[in-house]
């Protein structure tokens, strides 16, 4: 479908990590002129953080059919996507299609898994069931104590730190303009309408402006009430461990207590802590020991890995820890926030969704459960 580009369409985003960047790039290839802002370096806070799982259906919980149901779109949109990045880019993602294994390692999480397993199937999903012994077939350095697992052949990974750089030399091959370490200060509205964005004490006019800082939309100058989103810091703290020659892990495994993501470079990275602590980053010793001895119960041979890197990610969680997508009560304004654990899922869907409502004004399907609005329906 082609899109008819208004005259002098002017894009500011606020934001530069993932999502604000593939927005930048898909509108910059329309012809639109973008500019983003970033508070820090583009990148390098929730998105470089993340481990780069895909993960539609290993999460999916009976109450949350419109995020599962984007999820898989994007999810089947990300091998095109891939391919468009990488080209524009000259730069490989990373992306692989191995699957993920979710295993339980005591009678409990036997259950648990069942009923996960009911719930995937109820959706007709892609979904395995696996016997212990037939896990340890499909991965080797699982634990003998593992007891069953769930095989998800569509929950594929990708490295979002090389996604991160991609997404940088695309949009700017493209005429997008990136301005690192240069937070906006507010959001200049008047009479219900976007304005422009404050930037080192001048306002800089833009006809549209997308909202995308993460989690710091909730707290971002300029906002009536009415208009702000219900978006907060979700601290995660998360562990890269250096895999040996002969003890390398193959599938992503999501263990009860922690996840475990191979990465080409010969790393593991294991998570995330969820932890309601503000915009605190400390590294903390009973974070670490929770995920590592997660990771061991299952994957024991962890337990001689070198110890490659520690950090901290804040992921961006709403009130019902969906994303916040499209129109706001303020004219010119929009929302592409609130991803939470499903930021680089749900990349190459918010790209394509938001860009197609900048460019035609109107809001798919897709995204109408996702506004803004939902959270003052029946207030």
């Amino acid at each position: 479908m082609s899109m008819s580009i208004p005259s002098g369409k002017s894009v500011t985003i606020v934001g530069g990590g993932v999502i604000g960047l593939s927005i930048g790039w898909v509108l910059s290839k329309q012809g639109c002129a973008v500019t983003i802002w970033e508070r820090g370096a583009a990148g390098r806070e929730a998105s470089w953080a993340a481990a780069g799982m895909l993960s539609a259906l290993a999460e999916v919980h009976f109450d949350e059919q419109d995020l599962l149901r984007l999820g898989l779109v994007s999810a089947r949109m990300y091998p095109e996507w891939v391919g468009e990045l990488e080209a524009a880019s000259g730069m490989s993602i990373g992306y692989r299609t191995d699957g993920t294994l979710i295993v339980g390692i005591d009678p409990d999480d036997a259950r648990d898994l069942r009923h996960r397993y009911e719930i995937q199937s109820h959706f007709q999903l892609r979904v395995e069931w696996l016997r212990g012994a037939e896990a340890r077939v499909r991965e080797p350095l699982l634990s003998p104590r593992v007891t069953a697992a769930i095989s998800c052949l569509d929950d594929h990974r990708v490295d979002n730190r090389r996604m991160v750089e991609a997404l940088k030399v695309a949009l700017q091959a493209a005429g997008g303009v990136l301005e690192e370490n240069c937070p906006v200060e507010k959001i200049e509205i008047r009479n219900g309408r976007a304005e422009g964005v404050w930037v080192q004490g001048e306002l800089r006019e833009a006809r549209t402006i997308i909202l995308a800082a993460g989690c710091w939309s909730g707290s971002m100058a300029g906002l009536p009430d009415a208009v702000r989103p219900p978006v907060r810091p979700v601290k995660g703290q998360m562990i890269a461990l250096q895999m040996l020659p002969e003890s390398t892990l193959t599938n992503v495994v999501q263990a009860p207590d922690a996840y475990m993501v191979p990465k080409q470079d010969g790393r593991l990275f294991i998570g995330a802590t969820c932890e309601e602590m503000g915009f605190d980053t400390q590294l903390t010793a009973g974070g670490m020991f929770e995920l590592l001895r997660g990771a061991w119960e299952a994957v024991p041979g962890i337990y001689d890995f070198p110890m490659a890197e520690t950090w901290v990610g804040l992921r961006p969680g709403s009130r019902d820890n969906a994303p916040i997508l499209g129109k706001t009560p303020v004219e010119g304004l929009i929302m592409a926030t609130g991803h939470f654990r499903k930021g680089i899922l749900l990349t190459p869907v918010t790209a394509r969704e938001i860009a197609a409502l900048v460019l035609t004004g109107e809001t798919s399907e897709q995204i109408a459960p996702l506004q803004l609005s939902r959270f003052t329906k029946g207030a």
